[in-house]
């Protein structure tokens, strides 16, 4: 069993008469090998719970959520098993079934262990053997803490052949340049760039730039991937025809305050346990939307393209995303171009990983408000790239209101009564102004469209062979 914690968390601050959420402690339970009894107490942090998000994996595959109640001291494993098997037992049977081995009636504490090795294990060992060599672009920004878990999870990938590429956006200090250098000086995969115009778009394409994989996978410095998270990111592009882009599973790194529980009501980044295919042609979910809901198809902390497809479509939009006043929705946009250039998302949960979300209300309050602007910017960037398909989205226009506003809509299906009507109020607000943060921006910024365009940079790009360190414009 693995226990995922950040510490002590911040104080939180949420609206007068909101009910508090009782936190929960975030576990994971292999089914695959006898299974460990769950401590209420986290011996690291000291907290003891009431409850724990459990996460189920059986041959390390992801299976499902479910909430368990803890036992003063700790649950042992006949009790949790049986809760186990009545609420996944079908996906449990499902993968069993995939993996060629017998179906089993029940579940407990001795797990499910099996002599042979799995088929999804001989897979992924297989394609070990021949994984094609990735870079892992990670943006960050003044939060030397949070990177520093990041690429501790990072360095402990079971993935053949790759480099991490940390890209210092617009930095106020020599902190995370100082960090890299002191910490990872003598790990030759480990890169840093320092990136000065500001936005995470901006920081992505400098990222690119000097990328050498043939596949891209981007994650932010605030997550904790898994350790197959990489492998089974780039084995899902062999997994359908012409795959340009894969996203996988993001899950809380804590529940903490209300403010993380409320992000997961709006819809956090989880998307399911489901293996899913999209394109314009026969695998989309059919709704009026598709392919402009392009939520759906994953999540930024959690995705990977080819090389080439980057190339084709200039990178990320630096109209969008953080750092500039469009705030978000550069992720979205690199979807909605995959799938209108005739290419095939996948999203696959079997990659996962870890996001710390924001444990105060004033910041989640900020998070809806940056979402809202996102996706309208997204939308307004769609029309303003192709104005043919202004008539296609005004015709979409009725049911995106129905899917926006109403209580019963997929988008809202999981808000309580008790998630803030403030926060759908500034999402809502953030829509009104993104299509004009979005055309001001791209109007600022014509006379620099292409990625990668050189600007005032830093590069330690291998910094085994920086002695001694300088930061190459240190001279300005």
């Amino acid at each position: 069993m693995k226990h995922m914690s950040r510490g002590k968390p911040e104080a939180s601050t949420a609206p007068n008469g909101i009910l508090s959420y009782v936190p929960m402690r975030i576990v994971e339970v292999e089914l695959g090998q006898p299974l460990p009894p769950i401590s209420a107490r986290d011996e690291e942090t000291g907290h003891t719970y009431e409850r724990a998000l459990c996460l189920v994996r059986l041959h390390t595959q992801p299976l499902g959520m479910l909430e368990l109640p803890l036992d003063v001291r700790e649950t042992p494993p006949n009790i949790y098993a049986q809760h186990i098997w009545s609420v996944l037992g079908e996906s449990i049977l499902e993968h069993l079934r995939q993996d060629g081995l017998p179906p089993v009636i029940g579940l407990n504490a001795q797990g499910l262990g099996s002599a042979a090795a799995p088929r999804c294990i001989e897979e992924r060992q297989k394609f070990f053997a021949s994984a094609p060599f990735v870079s892992v672009i990670v943006p960050t920004h003044e939060r030397t803490e949070l990177l520093r878990s990041c690429l501790q999870a990072l360095m402990s990938l079971q993935y053949p052949a790759f480099e991490i590429i940390i890209v210092d956006n617009a930095p106020r200090t020599h902190a995370t340049a100082d960090f890299i250098r002191q910490t990872y000086h003598d790990v030759p995969r480990i890169h840093y760039i320092c990136e000065e115009r500001p936005g995470a778009s901006q920081a992505r394409n400098r990222g690119i730039k000097a990328a050498r994989g043939e596949i891209l996978a981007f994650t932010d410095d605030d997550t904790v991937v898994d350790p197959y998270w990489l492998i089974e990111l780039v084995r899902a592009f062999r997994s359908a025809d012409d795959v340009a882009c894969v996203t996988g599973l993001v899950l809380p790194l804590e529940l903490e305050t209300p403010a993380q529980f409320w992000f997961e009501e709006y819809g956090g980044f989880s998307k399911n346990f489901s293996h899913r295919i999209f394109d314009m042609a026969q695998h989309h979910p059919k709704i009026p939307l598709h392919p402009y809901t392009a939520g759906q198809f994953g999540s930024g902390v959690c995705m990977a393209f080819t090389a080439a497809l980057l190339q084709s479509v200039n990178g990320f939009d630096p109209a969008l995303g953080p750092g500039v006043p469009a705030r978000a929705g550069e992720d979205l946009a690199l979807f909605f171009q995959a799938i209108m250039h005739g290419h095939t998302v996948v999203y696959t949960p079997a990659s996962l990983l870890y996001h710390l979300h924001r444990r105060d209300y004033t910041h989640l309050r900020q998070q809806m408000y940056n979402y809202g602007v996102g996706l309208t910017a997204y939308l307004t960037k769609n029309i303003c790239d192709t104005p043919r398909l202004l008539f296609d989205f005004a015709s979409k226009v009725p049911y995106g209101l129905y899917f926006t506003l109403s209580h019963r809509s997929p988008k809202n299906t999981k808000k309580s009564s008790h998630y803030p009507k403030e926060l759908t109020r500034l999402e809502l607000a953030g829509m009104l102004y993104g299509p004009f943060a979005y055309v001001r921006q791209r109007w600022s910024m014509r006379p620099m469209r292409k990625v990668g365009q050189p600007g005032k940079t830093s590069n330690l790009s291998s910094l085994t062979h920086i002695a001694p360190y300088r930061r190459e414009n240190d001279h300005r």
